[in-house]
């Protein structure tokens, strides 16, 4: 397991004392470093640890399981970045940015503790709303099967298992960025584990089984240097075949500025039909358009695409200026919601 996770594993392999001071579930002690260190919060963490303690009797010493470990977490982050003290933030006196979890907690949307949540920090917290006491499930409507798996459908552009739909009534955005990751890489899940989270390498050679009955042998020759946009080539033999592909190196791509994307399904994203760059722009911000009129024309390969507005409204953003190299998908243009 080591050899296959070791880069996903945890820096903490040992036990540690100061569990007794900030009293972390095991899980949320992991995630909540991870955050800390993506937020530069990394070199603070004892401080994050005693702001989670001081949050955790701020709330009443709540259960901490998930997610209620992780609002308990998410207020012990706002609060080591903005400077403040448990004390600042029960001053009534003070005004402070609560998270949006930490909101929800207050206002019922986890369920109550026994006893109810402190009175003085959840009214600061709810700055005048109305926290429910019910249980938060009843409060559902009951859900709509068909009309569910056909939105998951439209999401996923295929039809889908009840397992899967199971997955996108739970976790609706999970499952549309699975799926959409799904649709672009293909059906990855048939690599072995290693190949999937770091690459091959030269000489190195793979039997891949899509099916019964179908097995794609493939060949790693040789990889290319990262160029200016953090590409590769990749050199590889495919059932024996040389083919070549271009693919993001994961550390020059990370520093390497990226276009936006669009959103898949928002209709007021115009994303890019082909790669090319933008050869001209018809269009500015805040203008008012109506179907038919010319956004922008897009140039690849001496072949010059014009597209059209294909609906009434108002351009809001232009993301891809004249002159701009974009790629497949990425977003040129945005209407007004």
């Amino acid at each position: 397991m080591r050899a296959q996770y070791g880069a996903f594993e945890s820096d903490l392999r040992f036990g540690a004392s100061e569990v007794y001071l900030h009293e972390m579930p095991g899980g949320q002690f992991t995630n909540l470093k991870e955050q800390a260190r993506a937020m530069g919060l990394a070199e603070r963490w004892h401080e994050v640890a005693r702001a989670y303690a001081d949050v955790n009797q701020m709330f009443g010493d709540i259960v901490k399981v998930t997610p209620t470990s992780k609002v308990v977490g998410d207020m012990a982050l706002s609060m080591v970045a903005a400077g403040l003290s448990r004390t600042d933030v029960e001053d009534p006196a003070r005004d402070v940015a609560f998270p949006d979890s930490v909101v929800g907690l207050m206002r019922g949307d986890l369920g109550q503790p026994p006893g109810g949540f402190p009175a003085a920090i959840q009214k600061k917290v709810l700055k005048g709303q109305t926290p429910t006491t019910d249980r938060p499930g009843s409060r559902l409507a009951p859900a709509d099967l068909d009309a569910a798996r056909a939105e998951a459908e439209q999401k996923a552009g295929r039809q889908v298992s009840d397992e899967e739909l199971c997955s996108f009534l739970m976790y609706p955005k999970v499952f549309t960025d699975y799926a959409r990751h799904l649709r672009e890489a293909g059906p990855v899940h048939v690599l072995p584990t290693p190949v999937f989270f770091y690459g091959m390498t030269p000489g190195q050679e793979i039997a891949v089984d899509l099916e019964p009955g179908k097995t794609l042998v493939i060949r790693c020759q040789a990889i290319g240097e990262p160029n200016e946009e953090g590409n590769v080539k990749v050199f590889f033999e495919l059932n024996g075949q040389p083919r070549i592909a271009r693919i993001a190196h994961r550390e020059s791509a990370a520093a390497a500025p990226r276009h936006p994307r669009a959103e898949d399904g928002n209709p007021d994203h115009v994303p890019a039909p082909m790669p090319g760059m933008i050869a001209s722009v018809a269009v500015s911000e805040g203008q008012k358009v109506e179907p038919g009129d010319l956004l922008l024309t897009i140039e690849a390969m001496k072949m010059e695409t014009a597209l059209h507005a294909q609906r009434s409204g108002t351009i809001a953003r232009i993301a891809a200026p004249a002159g701009t190299q974009v790629d497949a998908k990425d977003l040129l243009v945005a209407y007004a919601p």
